[in-house]
């Protein structure tokens, strides 16, 4: 297999001089066009992403911001920092954005040293319903340096309880509240967020890390009119580089540059500043309005499937990118489930449903998305086949080769990144 276009005229240099790595970035090629990725929180990123990804800019030190560097020859650099923030600011709406973080995580912790000093009380989604690690988990830095209070979802409707979020709020007096999650497929009220946090007087943070691509395209509502500080991946939806970001009010930018740099990050990754800008830029074009609008409706349409087979998706379906599904109906475990769809050629991940019985590590439920099978343009009759395929291989382990097979097949005109 030739390297292709998305590696550039230096691939050859690599597999003359470092053979075993050139083989290993060709292998990871071949894994992901000889299976279907579900994984909600992957994408593949366009060559023109992974071009400046690969640049020379990946060189260049550049602490501080546009205009304010604290190292020298940051002229072309700052040009590409302020066409990212342009285009992120135009494409979402916002006030102020920041492309410096390096990742989801480490935008919010930008956003909570921003907003909050340790000790103060915040107000997020549970990780077993749904939420983030960095929303308060005793795992993170998040429940170890803050005092968190966490809601979840109604056990009989498995949906967020507002009620519930603002008894809460009322109750814990928060300083910050959260809104966002990573499991749960449904819409959020961003609104009736706003008004609880307003009512309390709290910060009103979206972590919308998930979703992202599909708010850009205008295909789900966006928090940016509610929220006081938005933060959000773009590599999942958005389908860019492996980064962060923050969006805010005018009155926080100051703020949120500040807790970025210096307080939280070094020096910014030129390269993956610049690729961002790439994405921005692609997602502000028609067509990704409707690869957006697609991820949607190919999410319903593996939901609908894996249903009808006896895979139980919570909520009951989804609005979103992404599923939550209940195997235990298959009699198996979200562990086991994973196993049997890897052995099928279909990647997937374990995921906790809302009170769930099993420990993380088990799990009674799957996280599928439609973010990569979109991109290789996939459409819901697809993903209808796509759902009986991973309920045959989670519901008997030995027909795996078969459903492998079937899975080359339905790949066969579906390839990402194919030489051009």
């Amino acid at each position: 297999m030739g390297a292709g276009p998305f590696y550039g005229p230096g691939f050859g240099l690599l597999e003359e001089r470092d053979p075993e790595v050139a083989a290993l970035l060709l292998d990871e090629v071949e894994r992901v066009r000889g299976g279907l990725q579900l994984i909600a929180s992957e994408n593949f990123a366009s060559p023109a992403v992974l071009a400046a990804l690969g640049s020379t800019l990946s060189n260049k030190y550049a602490e501080g911001y546009p205009g304010g560097r604290y190292y020298g020859g940051c002229e072309v650099v700052d040009r590409a920092e302020r066409l990212a923030v342009k285009r992120a600011r135009e494409l979402f709406g916002a006030e102020h954005a920041n492309v410096q973080p390096h990742s989801g995580a480490s935008a919010n912790l930008a956003a909570y040293a921003a907003l909050l000093q340790p000790g103060d009380r915040m107000l997020a989604m549970a990780l077993p319903h749904g939420g983030h690690l960095t929303h308060g988990s005793r795992a993170n830095f998040s429940g170890r340096w803050f005092d968190v209070a966490s809601y979840g979802v109604r056990r009989d409707t498995e949906l967020i309880d507002y009620d519930e979020v603002r008894d809460l709020a009322l109750r814990h007096q928060p300083k910050l509240i959260v809104c966002g999650a990573t499991a749960y497929p449904r819409l959020i009220d961003f609104g009736v967020f706003r008004g609880i946090a307003d009512e309390v007087g709290a910060w009103l943070m979206a972590d919308v890390a998930h979703p992202m691509g599909l708010i850009a395209a205008r295909a789900i509502p966006s928090p940016v009119p509610e929220a006081d500080v938005v933060t959000f991946t773009t590599h999942k939806t958005l389908r860019g580089p492996r980064g962060g970001g923050i969006l805010c009010t005018a009155e926080l930018a100051a703020r949120i540059d500040r807790a970025v740099f210096p307080f939280t990050q070094g020096g910014p990754m030129m390269h993956a500043v610049a690729a961002k800008a790439v994405a921005f830029g692609e997602a502000l074009r028609p067509e990704f309005a409707g690869y957006a609008r697609q991820v949607i409706a190919n999410a319903r349409a593996l939901s609908e499937a894996l249903a009808e087979a006896g895979m139980r998706p919570v909520t009951g379906g989804t609005d979103t990118h992404l599923a939550l599904i209940d195997v235990r109906g298959l009699g198996v475990t979200g562990a086991e489930a994973e196993l049997r769809c890897a052995a099928a050629g279909i990647t997937l991940n374990r995921n906790a449903i809302p009170y769930d019985p099993e420990p993380p590590r088990v799990t009674s439920g799957v996280r599928v998305g439609t973010p990569c099978v979109t991109t290789q343009g996939l459409e819901p009759r697809d993903l209808r086949e796509v759902g009986a395929l991973v309920a045959r291989a989670v519901r008997d382990q030995e027909s795996a080769a078969d459903v492998r097979d079937k899975v080359t097949a339905l790949l066969g005109i579906h390839q990402p990144y194919m030489d051009q």
